[in-house]
């Protein structure tokens, strides 16, 4: 049985198929001038070929922050997985205003047991400076299972838990300390258009970084990474846009895998901040 319509009916049709059509153009355009309703967080990701992980932007500074006050003690990669596991543990790297009794911080130090004052187990240089001068003392610390030298240090009622993060902190200090080139990816949104994007401060950024880790001097290429990596931690914070290190460079995309490409005129011995 075959259909047939009136002339009427196909022509009330056509102009509802052009209504529809024009109303959906008109929806387009206005959804691309339109601001997003739901901005994407920052957030910053580590990929080395130990793993990969996820992290915010306030962990991915703190484990950079670890990894400085490392380097300018000169202590082995095996100290930054300890300390990472630690963290990861205590606070899941994060520093914390609260905790058991007067435990605050990354590590979860506490004032009555002769840490500092909170406000300095607040600072996560200080803290990490603690930390590591404990755990300098712990006798041979290096070939000690991790989770035993970190108990060494933090005495915790749960020692043992601090084995459960292991991997993550190997994973983390690959990337942080420069062992790794170009593990670690940040990205953070843009402000809102039509608005001056904030100007770089980079020279803020330096000096904060030299706090932690002494002399900014690049005196191999591992340590122009962990620079690298530490600046791209606190990309957010310093409103940088783009690192740029050893032929290759970092720039504020979301995509992780387009973090960092080939390029920028940064030499081995500067990292540029921009």
């Amino acid at each position: 049985m075959r259909l047939r319509f009136s002339r009427g009916v196909i022509t009330i049709a056509a102009i509802v198929a052009v209504l529809a059509v024009g109303i959906s153009v008109g929806l387009v355009h206005l959804l691309k001038r339109a601001e997003p309703l739901a901005v994407p967080e920052a957030y910053c990701a580590v990929r080395t070929s130990d793993g990969a992980l996820d992290l915010d932007p306030e962990q991915a500074q703190i484990a950079a922050t670890i990894a400085a006050v490392a380097a300018r003690r000169r202590l082995p990669e095996r100290a930054v997985v300890i300390a990472y596991a630690t963290a990861i543990q205590e606070s899941k790297m994060s520093n914390i205003s609260y905790g058991d009794r007067d435990s605050v911080g990354v590590f979860q130090q506490r004032e009555s047991q002769g840490w500092g004052s909170k406000k300095q187990i607040m600072d996560p240089v200080y803290a990490t400076n603690r930390f590591f001068a404990a755990l300098v003392k712990v006798k041979d610390y290096r070939k000690l299972p991790v989770a035993d030298a970190a108990q060494a240090v933090q005495r915790s009622a749960g020692g043992y838990a601090y084995a459960d993060h292991e991997a993550q902190a190997r994973i983390l200090a690959g990337a942080f300390t420069g062992r790794v080139p170009k593990a670690v990816h940040c990205w953070y949104p843009p402000g809102p258009k039509r608005t001056p994007a904030p100007r770089p401060r980079t020279e803020e950024a330096r000096r904060q970084l030299a706090r932690a880790l002494g002399s900014t001097a690049i005196t191999s290429e591992k340590r122009g990474w962990l620079i690298a990596a530490w600046s791209v931690a606190h990309a957010q914070k310093f409103s940088l846009t783009r690192v740029a290190y050893a032929g290759s460079a970092w720039s504020n995309e979301m995509e992780a895998d387009r973090g960092w490409r080939a390029g920028g005129q940064a030499a081995g011995k500067q990292v540029e901040l921009s």
